[in-house]
C-alpha cells in the first residue's frame, strides 16, 4: 500500500483547485441510471470513489466514458442487480438502490462497505423506500427490492443522529418517477442534496425545498438526458484551509464556496485564522496567535463530522485546551492515537475529545484509518519537525484529488512511497 513520505516545517503558499465535490458527484452519478438519455457531467474529480462508481455503473449496463473531468453515462439497457465485489467497498454505492427501483421497480444490491468510522445502517433509506411500497428482504449480503406500485406518500428520514445524506438521496431520485407526491421530512439539508435536486430537476423532476427539513417530489412520467458541473468540494476547501493556517501559511481556495463552508470558516475565525472572502475565492492566512476553539459535529450547516479530525489537528498547534464533540459517529477519534505519536496531547471522554494544545510535534510513521483521519495526519506531519510517514493513503485516494501533488506545489516537502 502507497504511504506518504513528508518532511514537516514547510510554509504553504500560493493558490490551489478546489475540485468537484466527491459526496455530490456519486449520487448524481447513480441518477443517471433514471434515464435512457446520455447525461454529461463536468467537474468531476478523478478518485478511487468515481472510478468504482464507473465500474458499478458499467457492470449494470450503462455505457460509461469518463475523459478528464468530464463524464459521460448513457443508461439506455441496464439491469437492476448490482456487482457484489465493487459494491460492498463502497458505502456511496447504496445510492443505485432508489433510481434502480424507479426505473426498473425492481433491485439488487449488496450491503455497502466504505470507512471504519462507526456504524453506519442503510435502515432509514429502507424505511423510506418501504413507505413508497417497496418490498424489501435482506439476504446472503444482498439488499432485494420490488416495487411493481411505487407510490408518493410522508416518508419521514429523522435518526439517532439527524438526517441521512444518503438516505435523502435515494429516497429523492425514488420519488422522481413514483406515482403521485412525496413529502421527505427531516430531509438532510447538505449542499450536496441540492446539487443533486438540481441535476434531476433539469432532468425534468419536480422537486421544491431541497436544502431545507422538507422537500416535496411530484412524480412524473420520464426523465431526460443533461449536463451538469458538480458543486466544488466543501470539505477538501476545509481541509486545505485547515492545512494553510496549521503550517502558517496563506493560501487562496480558487472555486471554493463561502456559503457552504459557514460553520468552518466560523471555527477558523474563532482560532484567529484570517479569512479573506472574493468572488469565486477564499484567502486562508495564518493566525498571528493561535486560539484553541471547542467544537459540536452536527448536520449540515452546523460544524460537519469530516472536517472534525483536521480542525484537531490544528487544534494540537493552539495553546490551551479545545473540547472536541463527535455526534454523528461514535468511532470518529482513530485519528487521535496516531496524533499522539507525533506528540500530541489528546484525551478521550465519551463522545468528546479533549485535546491540550501548544506542545511541538514531532515526525513519526502513523498509520491512517479512514478518509479524514487520513488528512488530518497529513497536516500535522507538514507541521510536525522531522520525518512522518502516514501509511495507508489509499483512504485519501477515496475522496481527495491528487493531494499530495497539490500541496507539493504550494510549497510542501511531500512525497508518494509506492507500497510494495
Amino acid at each position: 500500500m502507497d504511504s506518504f513520505l513528508i518532511e514537516g516545517g514547510t510554509t504553504l503558499r500560493g493558490e490551489v483547485q478546489i475540485s468537484g465535490s466527491k459526496n455530490a458527484v456519486l449520487p448524481i452519478m447513480a441518477a443517471t441510471l433514471l434515464t435512457a438519455e446520455t447525461c454529461v457531467i463536468r467537474h468531476v474529480p478523478d478518485l478511487s470513489d468515481v472510478r468504482f462508481m464507473c465500474q458499478i455503473l458499467t457492470s449494470l449496463g450503462a455505457e460509461v466514458e469518463f475523459d478528464g473531468s468530464t463524464l459521460k453515462v448513457r443508461a439506455a439497457n441496464i439491469t437492476g442487480t448490482g456487482d457484489y465485489d465493487l459494491i460492498r467497498k463502497m458505502r456511496g454505492s447504496i445510492c443505485i438502490l432508489g433510481p434502480l427501483l424507479a426505473r426498473l421497480r425492481k433491485a439488487t444490491v449488496s450491503l455497502p462497505g466504505g470507512c471504519v468510522i462507526g456504524t453506519r445502517p442503510i435502515d432509514l433509506h429502507l424505511k423510506g423506500l418501504r413507505t413508497l411500497g417497496t418490498q424489501i428482504r435482506i439476504e446472503a449480503g444482498y439488499v432485494h427490492a420490488e416495487a411493481p406500485d411505487l407510490s408518493g406518500s410522508l416518508v419521514f428520514l429523522g435518526g439517532r443522529a439527524g438526517p441521512t445524506v444518503l438516505g435523502t438521496a435515494n429516497i429523492l431520485m425514488a420519488a422522481t418517477l413514483a406515482e403521485g407526491v412525496t413529502v421527505i421530512e427531516s430531509a438532510a439539508c447538505e449542499p450536496e442534496v441540492v446539487d443533486l435536486a438540481d441535476f434531476l430537476n433539469a432532468m425534468g423532476a419536480r422537486i421544491q425545498g431541497a436544502g431545507s427539513p422538507t422537500i416535496t417530489v411530484t412524480g412524473v412520467r420520464e426523465l431526460r438526458g443533461v449536463e451538469h458541473e458538480v458543486i466544488p468540494d466543501r470539505i477538501e476547501a476545509g481541509t486545505f484551509a485547515v492545512a494553510a493556517a496549521a503550517s502558517g501559511g496563506e493560501v487562496t481556495l480558487r472555486g471554493a464556496r463561502p456559503d457552504h463552508l459557514g460553520a468552518v470558516l466560523d471555527k477558523l475565525q474563532e482560532a484567529g485564522v484570517r479569512i479573506t472572502r472574493r468572488a469565486g475565492a477564499l484567502t486562508i492566512g495564518a493566525a498571528s496567535n493561535l486560539k484553541p476553539v471547542d467544537i459540536t459535529t452536527m448536520p449540515y450547516s452546523g460544524f460537519p463530522t469530516d472536517m472534525q479530525a483536521q480542525l484537531m489537528a490544528l487544534m494540537c498547534q493552539a495553546p490551551g485546551t479545545s473540547i472536541i464533540t463527535e455526534r454523528i459517529f461514535e468511532s470518529r477519534f482513530m485519528h487521535a492515537a496516531e496524533l499522539m505519536r507525533l506528540g500530541a496531547d489528546i484525551g478521550i471522554e465519551g463522545p468528546s475529545a479533549i485535546v491540550k494544545g501548544g506542545a511541538p510535534l514531532s515526525g513519526a510513521e502513523v498509520m491512517a484509518s479512514d478518509l479524514r483521519a487520513s488528512a488530518a495526519l497529513v497536516i500535522a506531519g507538514m507541521a510536525a519537525s522531522g520525518t512522518t510517514q502516514v501509511h495507508r493513503v489509499y483512504h485519501l485516494d477515496r475522496g481527495y484529488e491528487r493531494m499530495e501533488v497539490k500541496l507539493e506545489a504550494l510549497g510542501a516537502r511531500i512525497q508518494r512511497v509506492p507500497g510494495e
